[in-house]
């Protein structure tokens, strides 16, 4: 086999491998790019024809893994898209999002671009390109194997978010591992990784490959010292949250804090239509969360909600917020780049008195970068805004693996060759520079280069 990594090479978004095996084509994710200048001209930019595609294995639903499948679909690409029953789920409400804000993008745009004179660029694709590609979803369970010619595929629990694999290849020759997004174990709503399968050459992700993680317990503390001191300064605490994965594990916490009467029954407002609709898919399948959470469902309780929290699905609903002080806001964007929290932002950063609490990964490029890196101020809506507000980053609510469990995870592949992936480039470099040091065979992917999975002699 030959595979050709195609994102998230040097970076952390727009994951997708190219993997060119005897009998078929396959691609191994097919993510979209984010937060760079020339993000709309890479995502539309595929090296390889989609209509020779025999087939997608997608990890999970997060949109810098599954984000350009409808423009593939659209260019062409006929094939079955395969993932766990969970990932279908979720997927088809992260692509319906992504279209909706694009629509709602290019509606803005034609109307600037007309008094202009100028053309509007069209939509990367819009809902009924997700409509279509839908149809070609196929669930695929953990651990059986799929057979596709001479090709073997199996999924293997990630721990990073609800249906997340990692997806292991075999054909006669030799065998692969993309380890997707990997978790860290006993840290959030879903079940641990489970130890990777003997393998040739693994595709292991690098996102923290370079620090660790503080404990769950500090993190809590720390969310929990957060809420406490906006609450008796009299503002608020804006939470920029992904609606994937880093709400409800959030929810769960907050929950949690509540009824131990370490933090104020103040209002929350979960502000993100999108995060209700998953919220309620992690309702649906709660075999695949961890045993924690699957034995508060057996008390007949939701671990995702409590008293004081609302639901915000309307434009109305989340203006209404705008005024009010003494509560908490999650609101999407995670990473600041569009939705409701850029509108939240505007309204509480130059405030003293409020916290802007950041709990996911904010890559190079994106406003929430911008305001972790310290600036003094940011433009939002053609409109300066000074920061005033305290900044708080809780790293160890992360769906990530940090360098200590990257490193435990790599050690069930010892003979495996190692290529480094979705990770900014200081990051890959310390986890290699550590995986050298440990003897191990270990390089950096680079996007489009092509590398052979030799098969290691026994």
């Amino acid at each position: 086999m030959q595979v050709t990594p195609i994102g998230a090479a040097g970076e952390v978004t727009g994951s997708c491998f190219l993997v060119e095996a005897d009998r078929g084509r396959f691609l191994v994710d097919c993510g979209m790019f984010q937060g760079h200048d020339d993000t709309e001209a890479r995502n539309r930019h595929f090296p390889f024809d989609p209509g020779e595609i025999d087939a997608v294995f997608l990890t999970h639903a997060h949109l810098d893994h599954c984000g350009r499948l409808p423009y593939l679909h659209a260019a062409g690409f006929r094939g079955f898209v395969y993932a766990t029953p969970s990932t279908c789920d979720l997927t088809q409400f992260i692509l319906l999002d992504a279209a909706k804000i694009q629509e709602e993008d290019s509606e803005r745009r034609h109307r600037k671009y007309r008094r202009t004179g100028q053309l509007p660029t069209a939509p990367l694709y819009d809902t009924q390109d997700v409509l279509h590609l839908l149809r070609y979803f196929r669930a695929q369970s953990y651990h059986e194997v799929l057979q596709l010619g001479n090709l073997k595929v199996t999924f293997h629990q990630s721990g990073h978010i609800l249906g997340s694999a990692c997806i292991e290849i075999r054909d006669k020759e030799s065998s692969v591992l993309f380890s997707g997004d990997l978790g860290s174990p006993g840290r959030n709503v879903v079940p641990d990784p489970t130890p990777p399968p003997a393998c040739d050459m693994v595709f292991c992700e690098s996102t923290y490959g370079n620090r660790l993680h503080r404990s769950e317990a500090d993190s809590i503390t720390e969310l929990r010292d957060a809420i406490n001191w906006a609450y008796h300064a009299g503002g608020n605490v804006v939470i920029p949250s992904f609606a994937l994965e880093r709400t409800q594990d959030l929810l769960f916490h907050l929950r949690d804090l509540r009824l131990r009467g370490e933090v104020p029954a103040n209002p929350v407002y979960l502000d993100s239509p999108l995060a209700i609709n998953i919220t309620k898919v992690y309702q649906h399948h709660p075999q695949d969360l961890d045993a924690e959470t699957r034995a508060v469902f057996a008390r007949h309780t939701d671990p995702f909600s409590f008293p004081g929290m609302s639901m915000c699905v309307s434009s109305d609903e989340s203006r209404q917020i705008n005024g009010k002080d003494g509560v908490i806001i999650i609101a999407g964007s995670g990473m600041c780049q569009g939705g409701r929290i850029v509108h939240h932002l505007k309204h509480n950063l130059w405030r003293s008195d409020s916290i802007v609490l950041f709990i996911g990964f904010q890559a190079a490029g994106t406003l929430g970068r911008r305001i972790v890196d310290g600036a003094p101020s940011v433009t939002i809506e053609h409109e300066p805004i000074t920061i005033n507000a305290r900044r708080f980053t809780i790293n160890g609510f992360s769906a990530h693996a940090d360098q200590a469990g990257l490193l435990a995870w790599l050690e069930a592949t010892k003979h495996a060759h190692i290529m480094l992936n979705h990770g900014e480039t200081t990051s890959s470099a310390a986890l290699a520079h550590l995986l050298s040091e440990q003897g191990r065979s270990v390089d950096v992917a680079k996007s489009e280069q092509v590398y052979e999975t030799t098969a290691i002699p026994a």
